[in-house]
């Protein structure tokens, strides 16, 4: 159970690192945003290189939410760092389509 009262199967993952640039986005970073498959990266390339459109989705992002440092021992970060540097030639394109 949560301390919400809510049973916990899947938290959020919190990825370490944007996706596009590889920035560190710890747990506590208002910096990170995600899509709604959880695909994360930093303020900046969302808002100037992806123009607000998830290059692996088609969806728009949201601020990933923090999670408290108590939690941390018990709903720990994911350590799994997905680097993927966005072809930005074919994103423009998808995005022109939209």
């Amino acid at each position: 159970m949560s301390r919400c009262g809510r049973r916990v199967e899947n938290m959020l993952e919190l990825r370490p690192t944007c996706e596009h640039c590889n920035k560190s986005l710890p747990y506590n970073t208002h910096e990170a945003m995600i899509c709604t498959f959880e695909c994360t990266f930093c303020k900046d390339c969302v808002k100037n290189v992806l123009k607000e459109m998830c290059p692996n989705c088609g969806g728009g992002f949201e601020k990933r939410p923090l999670r408290p440092k108590t939690l941390l021992g018990k709903y720990p970060v994911s350590a799994s760092i997905i680097y993927k540097p966005v072809d930005i030639k074919s994103h423009l394109k998808r995005l022109n389509k939209k």
